[in-house]
């Protein structure tokens, strides 16, 4: 069997690690003491992750900062995940975002004056009402803190990849349609799953009048999905698939329910970055000769951490597109980073705070709350 190395490799495309800032990063660490707590997302880069108090995805992540002891929360990922931790937040806790420019093009693909106009198309169409009757809002938590409170006022609830299907399950348990947004690839893997045929989804595009969607198709939708994606695990195709499964003959691949619906209906496994992990980690171990391997349809960082931390335990990880698939707004976030605000800390002063506003802190909160209590 072919070796996974190269496949599984950062070096082509990406500068090799920099512990230029450690000894500093680790004596801020020391002396803030339990003051201190990071959150590191899998997808964040080897150099600061290492760092973490915490790893984990949005959903482990969302449940560690509601949990979390020290006065300062320091969330090494992106933009919203920040503001969800500081909407978990204790009174006197302060949510620091390393790099401000970390933010999510998913998220960015749902503004909430968009929502709101497509909410006003709904209540217009006699689909919904203005509080929230006839259509339950579902937001992915890769969500700004206004829309994860516009669906918290509305009734509806915030959800992860982990507990998506548990998030529709209530949603159509209250009403019989859902508004799922913003990731369309999400929210039309978890519908079928659950049993949802194809022609009972439709996907709202902002940019269109009526969001290009017919009045008759708009009454038989049960669900309306968001035109949005996830800008890493779309440029997963089904041919990845196929071009991995000749090359590594038993290969077992497993991807995240974030790629296109044909790349999740070829794959063995689909599951959040945590069961992804989880597969990988409690698979019978190969030989030498011949490893257990598993293709990753996810972020690269993760992929090759999982392929390091595996391959002692005789199997291969390696990534379903060997042109690399990267979360350059993860990315963004550095070791110089960590330790500019680190230090900064010591010296009293406070940057890069993320702070949500106190009106839309309240419903994202209660959005949150319901997403924590739904498995």
């Amino acid at each position: 069997m072919a070796t996974a190395s190269a496949v599984c490799s950062l070096e082509n495309y990406l500068v090799l690690p920099d512990h230029t800032m450690d000894d500093r990063i680790r004596a801020a660490r020391e002396t803030l003491g339990r003051d201190l707590v990071i959150l590191g997302h899998h997808y964040q880069r080897d150099e600061v992750i290492r760092f973490a108090d915490f790893c984990g995805d949005s959903y482990k992540l969302s449940q560690e900062a509601a949990n979390a002891a020290g006065k300062y929360i320091v969330f090494c990922g992106v933009h919203f995940m920040a503001e969800s931790a500081d909407v978990l937040a204790r009174p006197g806790q302060i949510v620091i975002l390393p790099d401000l420019n970390a933010g999510c093009s998913m998220a960015d693909m749902a503004d909430i004056t968009q929502v709101e106009d497509c909410w006003e198309q709904l209540v217009r169409a006699g689909v919904a009402t203005d509080l929230g009757e006839g259509v339950t809002p579902v937001t992915y938590i890769n969500s700004t803190a206004a829309i994860k409170a516009f669906c918290g006022e509305r009734g509806g609830v915030v959800c992860t990849s982990s507990n998506a299907a548990g998030a529709m399950k209530w949603g159509l348990a209250k009403n019989s349609k859902l508004l799922f947004l913003p990731d369309q690839h999400l929210g039309r893997n978890t519908g079928q799953g659950l049993g949802i045929p194809l022609n009972e989804m439709v996907v709202w595009d902002p940019y269109l009048i009526n969001g290009g969607v017919t009045p008759d198709r708009l009454g038989a939708a049960k669900v309306i999905l968001w035109k949005g994606h996830c800008s890493v695990h779309q440029r997963f195709l089904p041919e990845h698939v196929d071009n991995v499964r000749a090359k590594y003959p038993g290969v077992q691949v497993i991807v995240h329910p974030e790629c296109r619906l044909e790349v999740c209906q070829k794959a063995d496994a689909v599951g959040s970055t945590e069961r992804l992990l989880r597969i990988s980690r409690e698979a019978p171990p190969g030989t030498e000769s011949n490893p257990t391997t598993f293709a990753v349809g996810t972020e690269i960082h993760l992929v090759n951490r999982m392929g390091k931390e595996f391959a002692a335990h005789g199997k291969n990880v390696i990534t379903l597109d060997d042109s690399g698939c990267l979360c350059t707004t993860m990315f963004r976030i550095s070791p110089q980073h960590l330790c500019w605000v680190l230090e900064n800390l010591l010296e009293g002063n406070v940057v890069n705070q993320i702070k949500v506003k106190d009106d839309v802190k309240h419903w994202a909160r209660v959005a949150l709350d319901r997403m924590l209590e739904i498995q």
